[in-house]
Formats: C-alpha cells, sequence, structure tokens
C-alpha cells in the first residue's frame, strides 16, 4: 500500500483512482444542456449514456444489458455459473444542472473494481453484479427510485400513467426508448438471488469535510416526510386594515416556519427540517395576503424520532392557526421509511476501511439512496465519499481524485474480503 496520512488520507492516486475520474469526466459529457450537466430519464442523452457505461461494463469482463426498465445492468461470473451475487451500483440520471459525482461515482468506481479483478483473472466465491439505476432523482415523472424499485419487485404500474411537463406519459417515454412497459416486472429481482447490495457515494454534505476524512461508513439512510401545509386567513387592503384585526395568511405561515426552524435546532439528535417552498395569494403589494402555502421537509435517523417530530411540528402548527384565526390544512405528499444499514455488512465496510489505514468514522445520510428500494430483497450497506465543500445537486460539485481513489480501494478490499451471511445470521 502506498504511504498516507491516515488523518486526511493523502496519497499519491493508483490508476485506478484515474481511470474514475476520467469516466466521470467522459460521462458528464453526455448532456440535454452545453453548458450545464442535465441528464433526465429516458431522453436521448439517457440512452447515450447507457451505451456508453454498458462498453465500460464489457471492457471490465461483464456481461452487460439494458433491463425493462432502462437499468444498465452488469455481470460478472464468480468461480462457477449462476452463483448468487454481490450487487454493486447507483444511478446514471442527474437532476438539471446537476454535478457530475452523485450517482456515477459509485456505478463507475463499481465497474472499476470489477475490471481490476478481471485484470488479474481474479473470480470470487459469488457472482458481482453492477446496476447502474435508471431513475432515482425522479426529475421527469416525479416519482423516485423508479430504477431501484424495478428490481426491488416494487415498481408501481399506476407511474406508468404520469405525464412530463411536455404531457408525454411514462408508458409513452418507455415505449419511444424501445422498452416494453407491459414487462417491467421482468427487471425484478428476488431476494435468494442476491447476497447484498453495496453502494459507495459521494456524501453530499459537508461531515467528512469538517472531519478532515476521505471516507466514511453510513449507519442508516434517514426517511423522509413531506408535506403541504395550506393556511387560509381573509384579504384585505393593506391601509386600512388594523394590525390587530388583521388574518394575515403570510405571517401566520412566517410563524410556523420559525417554530419549525426552532423545533429542529433544538433537536441533537439528527432531526433536520426544510421549509423549500412557499407562496402566498393574491400577491399584490398594497394586499394583506388572504392564503399561504409552504411546504416541510422532515427527515431523522429513525422512524419514530421522525413520526415524533412530525407530529410535534403539526401541532405547534395548528396552535399557530388557532391563536391566528386561521383555517389549517395540512397533507403528507410523501413518506419514506429509514432504512438501516445491516450491522454484519456495516462491519466489513469499517473493517475494510480500516484496513486500508483509514479512520473508521461513521455517519448516517441525510438524503435518499436507492438502498431505500434494495432493502426489500437484500441487505444494505453504504460507503460516502467527501465531496468539496459539501456540495451536491450542483455544477460546482466536486470529488478530489485521491478522495476517489480511497474508495476504490476501501470498495475493491471489500469486495475481495466479502464474506455472506451465513443461513439464520
Amino acid at each position: 500500500m502506498s504511504e498516507m496520512n491516515a488523518q486526511t488520507g493523502d496519497r499519491k492516486t493508483s490508476p485506478l483512482g484515474e481511470a474514475i475520474v476520467g469516466r466521470i469526466n467522459a460521462l458528464a459529457t453526455i448532456s440535454q444542456d452545453p453548458g450545464n450537466l442535465t441528464r433526465i430519464f429516458l431522453t436521448s442523452e439517457h440512452r447515450a449514456a447507457a451505451e456508453l457505461i454498458m462498453g465500460w461494463m464489457r471492457e471490465a469482463g461483464m456481461n452487460a444489458h439494458l433491463d425493462a426498465i432502462g437499468n444498465v445492468c452488469g455481470r460478472y461470473e464468480g468461480e462457477r455459473p449462476r452463483l448468487p451475487c454481490l450487487m454493486l451500483g447507483s444511478h446514471y440520471d442527474t437532476v438539471r444542472d446537476a454535478g457530475k459525482w452523485d450517482g456515477p461515482l459509485g456505478l463507475i468506481t463499481a465497474i472499476s473494481c470489477v475490471g481490476d479483478l478481471n485484470r488479474r483473472g481474479r473470480r470470487l466465491p459469488f457472482a458481482i453484479e453492477v446496476a447502474g439505476f435508471a431513475d432515482e432523482e425522479g426529475v421527469r415523472f416525479a416519482s423516485t427510485l423508479l430504477g431501484s424499485r424495478a428490481i426491488a419487485g416494487t415498481f408501481k404500474q399506476s407511474v406508468l400513467a404520469t405525464r412530463d411537463s411536455t404531457g408525454k406519459s411514462m408508458r409513452e417515454a418507455l415505449i419511444e426508448f424501445g422498452l416494453d412497459p407491459d414487462h417491467i416486472g421482468a427487471a425484478a429481482r428476488i431476494r435468494g438471488e442476491l447476497l447484498a447490495y453495496i453502494e459507495l457515494h459521494i456524501e453530499q454534505g459537508p461531515v467528512l469535510e469538517a472531519e478532515n476524512l476521505p471516507i466514511g461508513v453510513v449507519t442508516a439512510i434517514a426517511g423522509a416526510t413531506r408535506l403541504a401545509a395550506r393556511l387560509t386567513g381573509m384579504a384585505g387592503h393593506a391601509g386600512t386594515v388594523p394590525m390587530a384585526l388583521r388574518r394575515d395568511a403570510l405571517t401566520g405561515a412566517a410563524e410556523c416556519i420559525s417554530k419549525i426552524e426552532e423545533l429542529c435546532r433544538a433537536d441533537d439528535a439528527g432531526l433536520v427540517g426544510t421549509v423549500g417552498y412557499i407562496d402566498a395569494a393574491p400577491g399584490a403589494t398594497n394586499v394583506i395576503p388572504g392564503e399561504a402555502h409552504f411546504t416541510m421537509d422532515i427527515r431523522a435517523p429513525t422512524d419514530d424520532h421522525r413520526k415524533r417530530a412530525v407530529g410535534e411540528i403539526v401541532r405547534q402548527i395548528e396552535a399557530i392557526a388557532k391563536r391566528r384565526t386561521l383555517e389549517l390544512q395540512v397533507e403528507v405528499t410523501h413518506e419514506n421509511r429509514t432504512v438501516p444499514c445491516a450491522p454484519w455488512l456495516k462491519e466489513q465496510v469499517a473493517a475494510a476501511v480500516a484496513a486500508e489505514g483509514y479512520p473508521v468514522f461513521e455517519l448516517p445520510s441525510g438524503a435518499g439512496h436507492d438502498g431505500m428500494a434494495m432493502v426489500d430483497i437484500a441487505d444494505v450497506a453504504m460507503l460516502f465519499v467527501r465531496c468539496r465543500g459539501g456540495i451536491s445537486h450542483h455544477p460546482d460539485e466536486h470529488v478530489d481524485m485521491a478522495d476517489a481513489d480511497a474508495g476504490a480501494r476501501v470498495l475493491l478490499r471489500l469486495i475481495e474480503n466479502f464474506r455472506p451471511q451465513e443461513a439464520g445470521g
């Protein structure tokens, strides 16, 4: 192993890291817009990216194909054919005006690790499968984890009727892409086929950078509850209605938002709350707002914690609405459960990190990942790689080559030393 500083992870990069960064850059050239990176589900850019990724899989010694929803699937056989697999992967779609590392780093690193095994003629007592999930972000049809849900067998046929901003349905888009929407069920796998699912991903947050560490062991993928609130008061003239007599929906919303922040800041166990959208009507400078809408996104490391927090937040904003004589409607628009990383897998991830000479640092994932779907058919684990400034979903998203190399070395060691869980374990 190359010499390095165990705290910072500084070391000379290997050809593995250099190859990963080269492929990250190559994939980033495939975009809807020349001035930024946008690669959306079932577009021509999506198809071009899939073809490029399948080529890399084949170069790495894998059989590769597109499944029924557009996932790019590669398989590297074990010591004999048809063994159960260790599945690795991440997504290859992006948000609009994206960074180039979110998703592709995990996918390309997995391919590169398999390529290293293939070059050495190394076969393992299990197969390795690499999945490039077609749609994790949910940009086009406002439904996330479509690719991984198809593999997990939890894809809902009803989403085929949803339409994008141009009015095209998902069913129509799949047909145009060359896929058969009536055969999405063929993408589904069953629990016995997978020994585990492991994903390497950029952190998308600032914790590893604050700790001056290149990699971290994920403890859980936080669940999320999203709510939409509507406050209704009474519109009125900005100059004639005294302050004491106003039923101002916007100032009521402002107090609710402040309360949400206050409650989440007071929690020291990982609770986070975000109001990402607010709108007021009628929206005139000289009219008291009679109606206000805002969203809430509440996340926590455990489901019980999150559900208790959501209950308390709703009680608090109900009290604010009552005191201000405003009518309140709250609707849950989205809910995902927390997915703990399996302890037996997490131990193996940590052992690989330590064996490469890095401190073992554990942290939860506040962002959602494909493991949230894959847990229905396999135990899951995740390895985070530091990203500069904690920036993600933005063109400034960046991973240093040394950190990409560190992640690859840990993942390769993890693969080569992977021990399936014993039956009943």
